[in-house]
C-alpha cells in the first residue's frame, strides 16, 4: 500500500535546460580535476570550500535559466494524481532555484531534500522516507533515470518511471 511519494525534480516535474557541458567544465576548472561525471562522486569527494564554490556556480546556472524552466506533462499529472498522499521531494537542485520552482508551478511538499542535504539520492530517499515516517515498501518513488530506479530498488521501495 502506497503511504508516501517522493518526487525526482528535474527531469521528472519540470525541464531545467541547463547547458551542463558548460557547467561541468566551470565544475572541472573549481575542482581542478579531468572528470567530475558521475557528478556526486566528484562532489563528494572535495573539501568544503571547493564544494561551496560548486554549489555557487550550479546554483547561478539554475537561476539563470528560472524563467526558461519547463513542466513535465507526465511528472505533474502524477504529481496531481496523489495529491492526497504525503510527499516528498528529493533532487540534486540546489534550495534556491527549489523554492523558486514550487513557487512558480504551484508544487507543495511535506518534506524536501536538496543537494545541500545530501548528494547521494538513496541517501536522499532514506532521509525523506524517514521523515514522512513511512517503511520503504509503503513508499512510491516518482522519477526519470536508471539511477533513480537503482536507488528505489536500493532501498526496497516501489517506483514509477516517468518519461
Amino acid at each position: 500500500m502506497i503511504e508516501v511519494v517522493v518526487f525526482d525534480l528535474d527531469g521528472t516535474l519540470v525541464r531545467l535546460p541547463i547547458d551542463y557541458e558548460a557547467l561541468f567544465e566551470e565544475f572541472r576548472r573549481i575542482m581542478r580535476v579531468d572528470e567530475v561525471r558521475p557528478i556526486v562522486d566528484a562532489v563528494s569527494r572535495v573539501d568544503g570550500k571547493t564544494r561551496e564554490l560548486v554549489f555557487g556556480a550550479w546554483d547561478r546556472a539554475e537561476l539563470a535559466v528560472s524563467g526558461k524552466i519547463t513542466v513535465n506533462e507526465e511528472g505533474m499529472k502524477t504529481y496531481r494524481k496523489f495529491w492526497d498522499k504525503r510527499k516528498a521531494l528529493v533532487t540534486l537542485q540546489g534550495k534556491a532555484v527549489v523554492q523558486t520552482i514550487l513557487r512558480q508551478f504551484g508544487l507543495a511538499f511535506d518534506f524536501v531534500v536538496t543537494r545541500e542535504d545530501a548528494l547521494f539520492r538513496v541517501d536522499q530517499l532514506t532521509k525523506a522516507i524517514n521523515q514522512l515516517k513511512a517503511e520503504p515498501r509503503n513508499a512510491l518513488f516518482v522519477g526519470n533515470t536508471d539511477d533513480d530506479v537503482a536507488a528505489a530498488g536500493k532501498i526496497g521501495c516501489q517506483f514509477l518511471r516517468v518519461k
